[in-house]
């Protein structure tokens, strides 16, 4: 069962800082022809999720991918970010719900701060800093989530093609 708080606690910020790899989500603007439009879905290795404070976190976005978050989180989507724990003796998965803006990077007042540990292997330009403020958190067991190691972060070269149209 999960357990539901008003803002990062100390054990959720500890497994958020140590995380290489993230998942943030979004819904895009009502499709006529259904309730809700598309849910965008993202995985977000190579960065890492900067806590600003309690109740507010950020992390670089790069060009490379869509940009389904800015637009949907300009459009007032509602925004969900999961972090799970892969570590074999520690089961947890935190989600941080909120809302975010996409700031363009040389606006951004976090962005030196983020820069700092940036996706280096990527060697790319950042594209925006996507801020995020936290209005719930919760923590619920992980058990679903395997047991895994990070063998290295992806390079310009790792880009596949294969799956792309």
């Amino acid at each position: 069962m999960a357990s539901y708080y008003s803002s990062i606690t100390d054990e959720q910020a500890e497994l958020i800082q140590n995380a290489p790899l993230f998942f943030v989500a979004t819904v895009g603007p009502d499709d006529p022809a259904s309730s809700v439009g598309p849910i965008n879905l993202s995985p977000k290795g190579g960065v890492r999720l900067h806590i600003v404070d309690r109740n507010r976190v950020a992390y670089l976005d790069y060009a490379g991918s869509g940009d389904a978050t800015a637009e949907h989180s300009a459009a007032g989507s509602p925004l969900t970010v999961m972090v799970c724990s892969f570590d074999e003796g520690d089961a947890a998965i935190i989600r941080l719900y909120g809302a975010a803006r996409a700031v363009a990077f040389d606006e951004s007042e976090l962005a030196p701060m983020l820069l700092a540990s940036g996706a280096l292997e990527l060697k790319a330009t950042p594209r925006q800093v996507i801020d995020i403020r936290v209005d719930k958190t919760a923590t619920s067991c992980g058990y679903g989530v395997p047991v895994m190691s990070l063998v290295r972060e992806r390079r310009t070269v790792d880009r596949g093609r294969r799956y792309k149209a």
